[in-house]
């Protein structure tokens, strides 16, 4: 995905001085060299954040990218292991339990 040449913090501070009202939509945009869709698309995405939210806001994807990482891994060893015992002739216990109910 193609990064964008502001950071977070850039975007809300843009957004910020288009709401103050000193300037349109359109000049602000012209100001900073972007599309006024872009400007939208921003606007959906950072609406009422202040820089210390965007900050916490990518952390947390971090922690959260980090964590679907974890879990993937291990449910590729939960398989693993399975089909290990499986092949072995071996069940595992609550398969059997599952099953009957």
């Amino acid at each position: 995905m193609k990064r964008s040449r502001f950071s977070d913090e850039q975007i809300v501070r843009i957004l910020q001085e288009a709401q103050t009202g000193q300037l349109t939509v359109s000049e602000t945009c012209r100001k900073h060299g972007l599309s006024e869709p872009t400007y939208y698309i921003w606007k959906r995405k950072f609406q009422g954040m202040e820089t210390d939210d965007v900050r916490r806001l990518r952390e947390l994807e971090r922690e959260n990218a980090i964590l679907k990482k974890l879990l993937a891994e291990r449910d590729l060893e939960v398989d693993a292991v399975r089909s290990l015992l499986r092949k072995n002739g071996w069940s595992l216990p609550c398969e059997s339990r599952g099953r009957n109910s």
